[in-house]
């Protein structure tokens, strides 16, 4: 079963009906409250985090950090309860494309538990493969999460050194990868991929606007399964992923 994390600072009858709602429709929901230490020592996996924002929660960095990077690396989409200047303060340290949904209070409880109700049938873990994004940009990451997540589970790393981080500890099954980013570049994440036993065997795509020749040459003798244009249509990046895990799946 998927599991709905709430983050919390005390118990509010608000937050208690809508964990009573999401209970009916068979979501086992875990409850905690904004501490890193706590919440680090969680063994289940999560689908989703909701993140319960009141006036204190902006002070709450080290902890809204850890969840930064624990739904990047596992592709975990945040749900936000709050008013605008409690998202607003929440926002600073997680950005808007790890966001989902954003609720002003006073919410309707019963239009989010059937909000997350079909997410978490939508989304659901089973046994989607992993596409890891690697790109600078949060707008071309939120566009190819939108992109992929009806079919894959997808993590995002904002970074090529977010990216090095989440595979010392993960395995997916694709990396999509961006050739120009600042301080380890694409070329220079997959020559690391491919210098590292653990990982050096994952499959690398590249989705990125460089297209001149010298820098296509550059990293095929890193041997990449492909080279995508952030130019193409996006149904035909998808489908060409979808024939990729198809192929892979026929060697079998």
């Amino acid at each position: 079963m998927d599991n709905i994390l709430i983050i919390e600072r005390a118990k509010s009858y608000l937050m208690e009906s809508l964990k009573s709602k999401i209970k009916e429709d068979g979501i086992n929901v875990v409850t905690e409250k904004p501490d890193i230490n706590a919440i680090s020592k969680l063994k289940d996996s999560f689908a989703a985090i909701i993140i319960y924002g009141d006036e204190d929660m902006k002070d709450e960095i080290q902890t809204l950090n850890y969840i930064k990077d624990r739904a990047n690396e596992e592709g975990i989409s945040i749900f936000v309860v709050g008013a605008p200047e409690e998202y607003k303060a929440i926002n600073i340290t997680i950005p808007k494309h790890l966001v989902a949904k954003v609720y002003t209070r006073p919410i309707n409880v019963n239009t989010v538990a059937e909000d997350l109700k079909i997410y978490m049938e939508k989304y659901s873990k089973g046994n989607k493969k992993t596409i890891l994004v690697v790109d600078d940009s949060g707008a071309m990451l939120r566009n190819v999460k939108g992109w992929l997540e009806a079919s894959y589970n997808v993590a995002l790393a904002n970074s090529g050194t977010m990216a090095i981080k989440y595979l010392a500890t993960n395995t997916p099954d694709l990396i999509l990868l961006d050739y120009e980013m600042p301080v380890l570049d694409g070329k220079q994440v997959l020559e690391m991929i491919r210098s590292e036993s653990e990982f050096c065997d994952i499959p690398v795509v590249f989705l990125t606007s460089k297209d001149d020749k010298e820098s296509v040459m550059k990293v095929m003798a890193l041997k990449p399964e492909g080279y995508l244009l952030k130019t193409m249509e996006p149904s035909k990046i998808v489908q060409y992923i979808n024939d990729f895990f198809e192929k892979r799946k026929a060697m079998i």
